[in-house]
């Protein structure tokens, strides 16, 4: 994968990736939902306790009931490739969050491969799939 496609759409793929993150952020479920094309797929594998969901509305429950195991989390996140073809697009984007849990905090690392389409104008994810790469836990203080 690499950087291909106008300039244009890979900018709004990026501010896509960017609003997404900082919706988590600021666990604005209307900003993230925003994020979802209406017959979307997420997948988290490295976490069964969140089965795959299909479509906006199933997304943005699970997001809702997940996000209260996750205090004051920061997320953020940025591409690593942007493959454009018309109105679709393959993207990975790494991610790095930090949040509280019990007497820890916890660091993790992960990647997302995505698919994106332009839809109205506006580019939404149609399919992310999150693999976590590293989770660091360290008591509080430290």
């Amino acid at each position: 994968m690499s950087y291909t496609g106008p300039v244009e759409d890979r900018l709004a793929i990026r501010e896509l990736i960017e609003a997404y993150a900082d919706a988590v952020t600021r666990r604005d479920a209307d900003d993230w939902g925003a994020c979802w094309a209406q017959d979307a797929k997420w997948e988290m594998p490295d976490y069964p306790e969140f089965p795959p969901q299909e479509g906006r509305d199933n997304i943005v429950a699970l997001w809702k009931s997940a996000m209260e195991q996750y205090p004051g989390i920061m997320f953020q996140a940025w591409p690593g490739a942007i493959e454009i073809k018309g109105d679709h697009a393959k993207v990975r984007s790494w991610t790095a969050e930090v949040y509280d849990q019990g007497d820890n905090t916890v660091r993790d690392r992960g990647a997302y491969d995505d698919e994106c389409v332009k839809v109205d104008g506006r580019w939404v994810f149609s399919r992310r799939s999150f693999r976590n790469i590293h989770k660091q836990i360290q008591p509080k203080g430290c």
